[in-house]
């Protein structure tokens, strides 16, 4: 993985925070993924060819090098959307587990914690139902205990996770204690809109959704249907013909 991965700084950090919003941490994810890549990229064409040449005892050049240079680009981004799948799957989670960590933190920011405490009662609280959100904040409370300020902590929680509706909650912590505005009625309001704009989102989706069924209606239900309501009638009129 070392001689195939990229070589520039700003390349391998943009790869390693994917790393993170996919939710692997080890320090050799990097180099492994990139060894996958590579190594998938040359063993299934050579796989391919070993098989079609000992086993089935067929050789067509055209035709192998077509498939085996398939073979290799499906080797090569096959990690690569594998990668995406976790990044986006983990977003998912984190954005249904945001509503309750909001919910969690203005009882806890109301009852008189701070909210450094009230975040790291919340990670304690939530990482049995929501571990991914919970892995988040206990990394912010790291980060904290390790020196970083309150200000780049959460914009480092921001960054990781990749979410808009993230962003948005550090921008409203961050201007809440530049203006020393109370957290806890921020982050109420916040909630509210938050529970709104999911709401909105969830009928946008069921918008959708009849436009996406057309196909699989075209596809599969109505040849199905076609074949119930017209066959009877075609079989009666193939053996009207046959007894004529």
């Amino acid at each position: 993985g070392k001689w195939v991965s990229p070589k520039q700084p700003e390349e391998t950090q943009q790869a390693r925070m994917e790393f993170l919003r996919a939710g692997i941490y080890s320090p050799n994810a990097f180099i492994i993924y990139w060894g996958t890549r590579a190594f998938l990229t040359l063993a299934l064409p050579l796989g391919f060819f070993f098989f079609r040449i000992t086993i089935f005892k067929v050789f067509d050049p055209s035709r192998a090098i077509s498939i085996g240079i398939i073979l290799a680009a499906v080797g090569l981004y096959l990690p690569y959307f594998w990668l995406r799948m976790k990044i986006s799957q983990r977003k998912n989670k984190i954005f249904e587990g945001l509503p309750d960590v909001l919910d969690l933190l203005v009882v806890c920011v109301e009852a008189g914690m701070g909210l450094d405490a009230a975040i790291f009662r919340v990670a304690e609280e939530i990482k049995l139902s929501n571990r991914a959100i919970a892995d988040e904040l206990r990394m912010y409370v790291l980060e904290i205990k390790a020196g970083k300020s309150r200000r780049e902590a959460l914009r480092s929680f921001a960054t990781r996770t990749g979410l808009e509706e993230v962003q948005s909650l550090v921008t409203l912590l961050l201007q809440a204690e530049k203006f020393g505005i109370s957290i806890g009625p921020a982050l109420r309001v916040y909630s509210d809109s938050f529970r709104t704009k999911r709401f909105q989102k969830a009928e946008e989706v069921a918008t959708k959704l009849p436009v996406k069924l057309i196909f699989p209606l075209i596809l599969f239900i109505l040849p199905a249907m076609f074949v119930v309501l017209v066959g009877p009638a075609a079989i009666s009129l193939y053996r009207a013909f046959v007894h004529q």
